[in-house]
Order: structure tokens, then C-alpha cells, then sequence
């Protein structure tokens, strides 16, 4: 394979997961231009249009999200190539995109990632705070941590990472003069905070029934909900990791303990079709290591 070849397709993959030219330029320290150049001689090398642009968009072609694909797991297999060929004593390096929810990226990955750095300093990390899922090929995403109880797209490759729980919970303040609450159908009286990203925002799986909860407030961070409880404007209904701190200080009270909602699980997704790369899957284990045995949430 032609060197040159080898570096367009390193371009050609940073120009479509960063989804444009002038970006993957920056990010790569070249001209734009130059961008340009290699990606027409990879069009012309290989007689198939990869990309779409104008001069305002770009997106991929059907054939270049498929070249793309291959492409990624080309080049993670040779970076890995190399790794093993410099030695085991080798430090990895190169870019781990990875797409985590916000709540439990700001409060569990980000620590991990920063201790993670520290050890491996010749990797990139680029970390995507979001909510909502993203398409993991065409996005360049190297592994996707979502918090689910059961994964509705089975082409993605998926590891269990731990299991929890959601809570019911509410502020003293707001309990001291909100009506009490002993059983689910207590909560009709009561302002419920609903999380508009959840499949049904308005249907709470209490102690293995649903209950339907309404308020006057719905957000799609659950990590706003939490501030807001925090500040009593009602109850919420949100990850034991989210809050179990403020549980222990006080700032939160646990309700309807004899009606638990359904567990769910943290997933570690990956791309269909493609080994992970020794960098991703060290990444990987630390992230396990760092939640530990037993996450103290639980």
C-alpha cells in the first residue's frame, strides 16, 4: 500500500468523523487544501466518490460510509501492528473517541479519563457529552457508555459494565410541606419532575407496576433535575449514582423504598464489525477498574 494512499485514508477519516475539512485540518495541523488533495486522490484512486460537499455541508456517500467502516477497522488493526511490533514495553498512542451520557460522564468518566491521560500521555481522548445516542461508524466513535435496561439495537457489539438502580427522591424541604408519601398513587398530589429523553417521560416502573406521575417541569438533563430537587421543586426519579452522595448528606431523601423501580445497566458499546483496538480496550479496562467491584452508589 502507497504511503500516500495510507495517509488519505488517515484524512479521509478524520474529514468524515469530524464530519469537515476545515476541522479534521485543525485537528491534524495541515491545510485545508491539502485536505482536499488527498482526499480527490483517494476519489480518483479508487473511481468512487466518497463525499458530498457543498460550500456549506459534506456528508458521506453510501459507498464512502462503507469505505469508511473499513478504513477505521484498517487502521486500528496497523496501529495495533505497530504497537506490538515497537514491544510490549510500547506506550500506545493515538485518538479514543468516546460518546458517554452526560450525568454519568461528569460524575464518573471524566475522573477516570483525566487519571487515565496521566498514565497514557501520548493518547487523545475526544469525549462527547451527550444524551442522545449517535450513530457509532459514522460518527468515529471508538465506544459509547449507555445507561440502559435492555439494548434496543442488538447490531452493536456490548459489554456489561454494572448494574443499578434509579431512586425516587425528594428534598426535606419540599417533603416538609408536600402531602406524605407511602405508595406510588401518592404521587398524583405531587409535582414529579419528568426526563423528556426517558422512552415514557409521564410513566414511572414502580415495585414492578407503572404509575403515571405529572409536573410542571420537564428537562432533558437529568443532571438539571437534580438541581432542581435540590432546590425543592419536587420529586424526581433519577440514577442512584446521580444522587446517592446527596442521599448520604441529607440534601436528598430516598422514597418508596418497598416499590423499587427496574434495574438498568451501564453498556459499553462498540461499533458492529470491528476488533477494538489495544488502546481502546486499555481505556476499557481502566474504566472498569476505576468504577470498582462494587460502585459505592450501590
Amino acid at each position: 500500500m502507497a504511503t500516500d494512499k495510507l495517509v488519505a485514508m488517515r484524512i479521509f477519516r478524520r474529514v468524515a468523523e469530524l464530519g469537515s475539512f476545515t476541522r479534521a485540518a485543525d485537528d491534524l495541523d495541515i491545510t485545508a487544501a491539502t485536505v482536499s488533495k488527498h482526499i480527490a486522490f483517494l476519489e480518483q484512486d479508487i473511481d468512487t466518490r466518497l463525499i458530498n460537499r457543498t460550500t456549506r455541508r459534506m456528508n458521506l456517500t453510501d459507498a464512502g460510509l462503507v469505505f469508511l467502516k473499513r478504513t477505521q477497522a484498517l487502521l486500528d488493526e496497523l496501529e495495533d501492528a505497530e504497537l506490538e511490533a515497537r514491544g510490549i514495553q510500547a506506550e500506545p498512542r493515538g485518538t479514543i473517541r468516546i460518546n458517554v451520557p452526560m450525568s454519568f460522564g461528569l460524575t464518573h468518566i471524566t475522573e477516570a479519563i483525566d487519571s487515565f491521560l496521566s498514565r497514557y500521555p501520548d493518547i487523545d481522548i475526544d469525549l462527547q457529552l451527550s444524551d442522545r445516542m449517535v450513530d457509532l461508524v459514522e460518527q468515529g466513535v471508538d465506544i459509547a457508555i449507555r445507561v440502559r435496561s435492555a439494548l434496543s439495537d442488538s447490531s452493536l457489539l456490548a459489554r456489561p459494565l454494572r448494574k443499578s438502580r434509579n431512586i425516587v427522591c425528594a428534598s426535606p424541604q419540599y417533603l416538609e410541606r408536600a402531602p406524605e408519601i407511602r405508595s406510588p398513587a401518592d404521587l398524583a398530589r405531587h409535582n414529579c419532575l419528568m426526563f423528556t429523553l426517558h422512552d415514557r417521560p409521564r410513566i414511572w416502573e414502580l415495585g414492578g407496576e407503572e404509575v403515571t406521575v405529572n409536573g410542571n417541569l420537564r428537562i432533558d438533563s437529568s443532571l438539571a433535575i437534580r438541581q432542581s430537587l435540590l432546590r425543592g421543586i419536587g420529586v424526581g426519579l433519577l440514577p442512584r449514582f446521580l444522587v446517592q452522595q446527596d442521599i448520604e448528606s441529607g440534601s436528598l431523601v430516598p422514597l418508596l423504598q418497598d416499590f423499587p423501580p427496574n434495574g438498568y445497566t451501564v453498556f459499553a458499546l462498540f461499533p458492529p464489525g470491528r476488533k477494538q483496538p489495544v488502546k481502546v480496550r486499555m481505556l476499557l479496562d481502566h474504566l472498569d477498574q476505576h468504577l470498582g467491584d462494587k460502585p459505592y452508589w450501590e
